[in-house]
């Protein structure tokens, strides 16, 4: 509750200040054509134009009503069929996601990394520390569509390749989530890709597999077993307070639309490089052409387009 209102509370200051902004740049503005003055006219309109960034963030942050939105957030990313192809598709969302938290001065931590068999990703786990990390990606949930020539296909041929993208708060340590030891089997394992000489050392990665839901973690992120386990935990805790979220909702029949959009081969965005470049998002049918941009991180346009549809 009193994080709550600490949101709440930001917000109205955000907005007053904004407020107080806009007064301002008006009488500045007023003084500028009072006087002939060109150079502040223009001052007026660069701080207009950083005005509405801002308001653009405060717009945003009212969009986010979730119980957990403020959280931050663990992005896992899977590769679909298609071999080297999908894996590669990975490490280009793994970028993405990356450049866009780099962006939002978000922190970032790769809690697990499993390579591909001859290039690109397998999987990736990435902890993004950040206010609202989780409102914000929890947009990017769902099947992610490739379509480009392959630079692997001697042929030069077109290629279609899936990822999925899964999305999870972490909880508050006082939320409780009750895991029983006998419903795990924990196995160790060596890291693999970067990390240092210890990863092919030790067996200090940790899988965990909850046997009743069928749910694997696993992480390999630290050089200790143990802490590696604390956060694995950690990541299952989450899945399991999510999956029994989905299902409460499911029995209210509030879900049944988005659990449609996240089923593997229903995507929810498709990212065409050939024969035409466009990125569109088939819930939002927003669109964008400058797939580079996209690509290097520019998400923000597609996650105000998901909450603003999300509210209709």
């Amino acid at each position: 509750m009193q994080r709550e209102q600490g949101g709440i509370q930001n917000i109205v200051e955000s907005w007053e200040g904004c407020q107080r902004e806009l007064e301002d740049s008006e009488m500045l503005l007023e003084l500028a054509m009072g006087e002939g003055d060109e150079a502040t006219a223009r001052e007026v309109d660069q701080l207009l134009s950083a005005l509405i960034e801002r308001v653009e963030t405060v717009e945003l942050e009212c969009m986010f009503t979730g119980e957990h939105d403020a959280s931050n957030a663990m992005l896992t990313i899977h590769a679909g069929a298609g071999g080297t192809e999908a894996q590669d598709w990975v490490s280009i969302l793994m970028r993405m996601y990356l450049r866009w938290a780099e962006a939002k001065e978000f922190a970032t931590e790769i809690l697990d990394y499993q390579p591909g068999d001859e290039a690109g990703v397998k999987s990736v786990t990435i902890m993004v520390n950040g206010h609202n990390a989780y409102g914000l990606l929890r947009s990017e949930m769902g099947i992610h569509r490739l379509v480009r020539i392959s630079p692997f296909d001697a042929g030069g041929r077109r290629h279609t390749s899936f990822a999925s993208v899964f999305v999870f708060p972490e909880l508050d340590d006082d939320i409780e989530v009750e895991i029983n030891e006998k419903d795990l089997r924990v196995d160790t394992f060596r890291a693999s890709g970067a990390g240092g000489q210890h990863v092919n050392k030790t067996s200090s990665a940790i899988r965990i597999t909850h046997l009743p839901t069928g749910i694997v973690v696993q992480c390999q992120n630290e050089r200790s077993q143990h802490r590696n386990r604390d956060t694995a935990m950690k990541m299952l805790k989450a899945r399991l307070y999510e999956k029994e979220r989905e299902a409460q909702k499911e029995q209210h029949q509030e879900l049944s639309g988005e659990k449609k959009e996240i089923a593997w081969g229903s995507q929810i965005r498709s990212y065409v490089l050939q024969p035409y470049r466009l990125i569109k998002d088939h819930r939002t049918n927003h669109e964008v052409g400058n797939v580079d941009s996209v690509l290097d991180g520019n998400l923000d346009p597609f996650i105000k387009a998901y909450l603003l549809w999300q509210r209709k």
